[in-house]
């Protein structure tokens, strides 16, 4: 059923031996040269994206049809509910290009998890996550010190509002620490793991399920346990629309909040 993104699990059913879901399964083989499945979702969400958004704008009109009112439904949640709301009247429009796409470009790479013959979360590969998280890094130190120049964007972030004397040896170090260098981290960490466990529950019930079903001895318990994981796998397949979707909306808002900290007057 998800056999597109499996590996020593699949081989482990087929030889009849119980299913072993780990992260083996996540490393998939190249499909040409050294180019992986990853690579080619993650050009297609972008390909999708510029095609359906696209569609929703060419034929804009004041009374707007189901498409564009969708595209214009999910832009103005980006741009007042996520961009003005945490960034502020006076700088956010200009952010709201990348928050948009950053949300679509997640979205769509989540529930391509839930696609058939697809199947596979780009971001249940760490890397694919810690790079999208590199590019939030860059942007909001990139507009901190461009508002407040270098040495006033290090104070600015490191140096919270009232704080005095003996206290800054311990503050500074821990400000750095949290918002320059774990940040992106933990954006990233967030993300990737949602992806990766969610992922991993489903290649669990599936494939626990069919072992149970048709590779197992026939029995009652056997052929409960294998009709009741198939039942679980629906089900996290219905939680994890739920869950691709939040983790969407919250690494957006997070970039925002981040966004709005860099250009905010005081820390």
């Amino acid at each position: 059923m998800i056999a597109g993104s499996l590996g020593a699990s699949l081989t482990n059913v087929a030889a009849g031996s119980p299913p072993n879901p780990g992260p083996a399964d996540f490393d998939l083989p190249p499909i040409f040269g050294d180019v992986t499945k990853p690579m080619v979702l993650l050009t297609l969400s972008a390909v999708l994206i510029f095609a359906v958004t696209f569609a929703m704008a060419r034929r804009a009109a004041v009374v707007p049809g189901r498409l564009q009112f969708a595209g214009e439904f999910v832009y103005g949640a980006v741009r007042n509910g996520i961009a003005r709301d945490n960034i502020g009247s006076e700088h956010f429009l200009r952010f709201v290009p990348y928050l948009f796409s950053l949300f679509l470009f997640v979205l769509v790479n989540n529930y391509y998890g839930l696609v058939p013959f697809l199947q596979f979360p780009s971001f249940s590969r760490a890397g694919m996550a810690y790079g999208l998280a590199a590019l939030t890094w860059l942007l909001y130190n990139g507009v901190g010190i461009w508002k407040h120049g270098f040495l006033g964007y290090l104070k600015h972030t490191c140096i919270p509002n009232g704080v005095r004397g003996v206290m800054l040896v311990v503050i500074v170090p821990l400000e750095f620490f949290s918002n320059i260098l774990v940040r992106p981290v933990t954006l990233a960490l967030r993300l990737f793991a949602n992806m990766f466990a969610g992922h991993l529950l489903l290649i669990l019930f599936a494939l626990g399920g069919e072992y149970l079903l048709f590779h197992a001895e026939a029995s009652p318990l056997n052929i409960f346990g294998g009709v009741m994981s198939f039942v679980m796998f629906f089900g996290i397949s219905v939680l994890e629309l739920l869950v691709m979707f939040l983790q969407a909306y919250v690494f957006t808002l997070l970039t925002a909040m981040y966004i709005g900290g860099a250009v905010a007057d005081e820390h």
